[in-house]
């Protein structure tokens, strides 16, 4: 391998290119296989010219995929130096992108790439000096300092075949000729504008609307990457043999047009998941992709139950799977499930084998993967084709045991990319499935029949993670081999969340060791725990469309971010309220003992006076009840709770001054505390405190379980930990029995979303009964990870 790679740096030094860059291009496989086939079909292994060299590398790794037929037209044209500059050569790749497979017209193609046209110096000089007259005023003020590059843009304008060192030489001495010497001044770095100051709340949305930055088409429809239906004739994948042939992935005019009858020239995608446990966050992003391309474009998505499996699939999974896309707002255009093609799929295994594709194998699995590893051929690879279809036949009539057969797909062994190692297209098991019933004991694999059903199913866009790449050449490889209509395959990055694990096995085992309360428990990243959680669909679908769908590495992604967005919705749909934690009794000594007030609070902070609807009734009384964590017995400067002789506000209610603590015997601990409340209001203290009072005399607050939920695990990765499971947060989950809310929560349902002032935001628990509810906190009102804080404390203690 070492000597390998020493032969192929040695070519990469050969075209020029220096040695950190061809040291990095080794360690890119894609690149390093794309480059060297440029190489050999350039005809320059002996070596090249280093600016023909730097043009191969952009042939490399920018060439247009659908085109690839093209791509040995092009590099005559750059070794015969007919298109030598990179402009020319971006000009080269937007005309075959456009003309993708189809015949290449000479004449167009040459006019589009300026082959042939020279540029004099003059030329150039009188361009330059044609930019320098337009741009002026703007270059005497910017001086040295003028974006140099527009400059550059301007004249390409102008004369796109021109030589850029000409141009950048021309550019040079014009400069200099406009301002002369560099002064100091020129030399000085521009002075930084002061910090403003930051914005007020109230005017932070009037800043945002006017400054915030005009978003890409990109961004505005990330749908947009993807091509019509009608353009999947051009070629878009390569797949490389070990006898040096490839296979060039592509439909046939015949073929798509009659996908096309088929569909109506629709978008078709599909949602695949197995019924094998419950679908989390990640499949959240997997349904963005599916249904919104289909949604985006007028077509339709099927949600498909990728059921060839029977031991693992379960009719739970399956209900489970089928609510909850509902409740994601997609909308399936037809539910289907593998297993409705098991007849099609055997029919066409049978005929992979007659077309000389597939053979019967009676390799155990530990000599399969010896094998592999050895790229050695199996010795039942070349058994006669009769022989193999006798066996198959013999498999599907139950004749031959568990393990001692398979069907393998005849692919090539000797490959580079391990997904064509001859793999596994049926195996045999004795065991029902939970919708074919026990028709079948032979059961097509996951690379077998994925690809046949997108295909029968007329898939448009086969869309998936990029885990699944490698897998993209069996893909075409199988369709290719059956004569098939070819889907456009396309991955995109996984979504990794911070703090938690989203394998299924390691899913699987937190629930059924009882590590968690089930595929539900609020600090899983299901979407079954999520929704318990409090948090919405809609929050949900907003994270994904901001992390987007490119190909870029699937790195982690920080829970802060979600988290961002459900504080986003939920600040403008939850309703607030007054919940008490932690309850410390407050008695106001100077209110009469049986006088109750009711009080005006807010659901919304924006409440218009006149809107009855947006406020609800607290009462306040003798005794009220505050968090023990605002009451401390030494006052100090930077805080604003209660202390002895110190005045704070009731939010909603009045002033009260701490005149009196009582202690428990140790003297430390504090029972009750006394205190007079300012009827008239001329205090204006700066602490702001949420409460709850007795709602009459001697009765105590209505009495709620409230908990509290934090982050899974402690570290960010604890999937690549072999110790995981050790990593888990004991204080992921903090039950508190006793809090006191206002009366008006009593009338709380499953499902209603709270913010609880000063503590965060709560939904309804599915555990509540008539006599208790029970709250889950869904997310804190701040991100106090990026404080550095403890979540379990107040926050805001000050103000609100």
């Amino acid at each position: 391998m070492v000597k390998e790679d020493s032969n192929v740096l040695d070519l990469f030094l050969k075209i020029g290119l220096d040695e950190k860059t061809a040291k990095n291009t080794l360690a890119n496989n894609k690149v390093t296989t794309n480059l060297t086939a440029v190489i050999h079909e350039a005809a320059v292994t002996d070596g090249c010219d280093r600016a023909v060299g730097n043009l191969l590398y952009t042939v490399a790794t920018k060439f247009p995929a659908n085109a690839l037929n093209h791509r040995p037209t092009l590099l005559q044209y750059i070794v015969s130096t007919k298109i030598k500059t990179p402009a020319q050569l971006e000009a080269a790749f937007a005309y075959l992108s456009a003309t993708a497979s189809e015949n290449l017209k000479v004449h167009d193609f040459e006019e589009a790439c300026g082959v042939g046209v020279e540029v004099s110096k003059d030329e150039i000089e009188r361009a330059v000096s044609e930019v320098f007259e337009e741009k002026k005023a703007n270059i005497l003020e910017q001086r040295y300092r003028t974006n140099v590059g527009e400059l550059f843009g301007h004249v390409r304008k102008k004369l796109p075949w021109a030589d850029p060192k000409v141009v950048k030489e021309v550019v040079d001495l014009e400069l200099y000729k406009l301002l002369g010497e560099r002064t100091a001044a020129d030399n000085e770095k521009p002075v930084k504008k002061k910090k403003e100051k930051p914005v007020k709340t109230e005017d932070k949305a009037k800043v945002e609307e006017t400054s915030a930055p005009k978003q890409s088409e990109e961004e505005l429809n990330p749908y947009l990457i993807f091509p019509s239906p009608e353009e999947n004739y051009k070629v878009h994948t390569e797949v490389y043999f070990s006898d040096q042939s490839v296979l060039r992935a592509c439909n046939s005019k015949e073929l798509l047009e009659k996908h096309l009858k088929v569909t109506g020239g629709k978008v078709q995608t599909r949602f695949p998941p197995e019924p094998n446990g419950f679908l989390h966050i990640g499949h959240a992003k997997a349904m963005f992709v599916d249904f919104g391309l289909a949604k985006d474009r007028g077509g339709g998505c099927y949600l498909r139950f990728d059921d060839t499996n029977p031991e693992a699939e379960k009719k739970e999974y399956i209900d489970h799977i089928k609510e909850i896309v509902g409740w994601m707002g997609w909308e399936p255009f037809k539910i289907t499930y593998t297993s409705d093609y098991f007849q099609d799929l055997y029919e066409l295994a049978v005929e992979l084998i007659r077309r000389g594709h597939a053979y019967v194998d009676h390799q155990t699995p530990d000599e399969v993967k010896e094998y592999r590893e050895k790229k050695m051929n199996s010795p039942w690879r070349d058994r006669p084709i009769e022989e193999s279809l006798r066996l198959f036949d013999e498999m599907k009539r139950g004749m031959i045991d568990e393990g001692k057969a398979t069907l393998r797909m005849k692919q090539d062994m000797q490959n580079d990319n391990f997904n064509m190692y001859d793999l596994i297209a049926y195996r045999v098991k004795f065991t029902p499935h939970p919708h074919a019933g026990d028709k079948w004991c032979i059961y097509p694999s996951y690379d077998y029949a994925h690809c046949i059903v997108d295909s029968l199913e007329n898939i448009t866009h086969s869309l998936c993670t990029l885990e699944f790449e490698t897998r993209r050449a069996s893909y075409y490889w199988l369709l290719d081999a059956l004569s098939l209509y070819q889907p456009f395959v396309w991955e995109y990055s996984r979504l990794n969340v911070s703090n938690t694990v989203m394998s299924k096995r390691k899913l699987n085992r937190l629930v059924t060791e009882k590590w968690v309360d089930g595929w539900d428990d609020p600090r899983l990243m299901t979407l079954a725990g999520l929704r318990r959680r409090g948090v919405t669909s809609t929050a949900i679908n907003a994270f994904v469309r901001g992390i987007g769908i490119t190909r870029s590495d699937s790195s982690m992604i920080q829970l802060s971010r979600l988290e961002y967005h459900i504080r986003e919705e939920l600040n403008k749909t939850a309703a607030r309220t007054l919940v008490v934690l932690n309850p410390l009794k407050v008695v106001i000594t100077n209110l009469e003992a049986g006088l109750v007030m009711d009080l005006d609070a807010k659901k919304w902070p924006e409440a218009p006076a006149d809107d009855a609807s947006s406020f609800y009734k607290v009462p306040f009384s003798r005794v009220v009840y505050i968090e023990r964590s605002d009451f401390r017995l030494k006052d100090s400067k930077d805080y604003y709770g209660l202390a002895p002789g110190k005045s704070v506000l009731l939010r909603y209610a009045y002033p009260i001054k701490c005149t009196d603590v009582i202690l428990a015997d140790d003297k430390e601990t504090v029972l009750e505390i006394r205190a007079e409340y300012d009827p008239s209001k001329t205090i204006k203290p700066k602490g702001v405190l949420h409460w709850v009072a007795e709602p009459s005399p001697g009765v105590d607050p209505l009495k709620v379980e409230i908990r509290l939920f934090d982050r899974l695990f402690r570290s960010e990765n604890p999937a690549e930990l072999d110790d995981w499971l050790g990593d888990l947060n004991p204080e992921s989950k903090v039950v508190i029995q006793n809090a006191y809310a206002v009366p008006s929560v009593s009338k709380a349902a499953l499902g209603d979303r709270f913010q609880f002032e000063r503590l965060g935001y709560f939904a309804v628990d599915k555990d509540s009964t008539s006599e208790k509810l029970v709250f889950n906190r869904t997310v804190t009102l701040r991100d106090n990870y990026a404080k550095g804080g403890n979540t379990l404390c107040l926050e805001n203690p000050t103000n609100i």
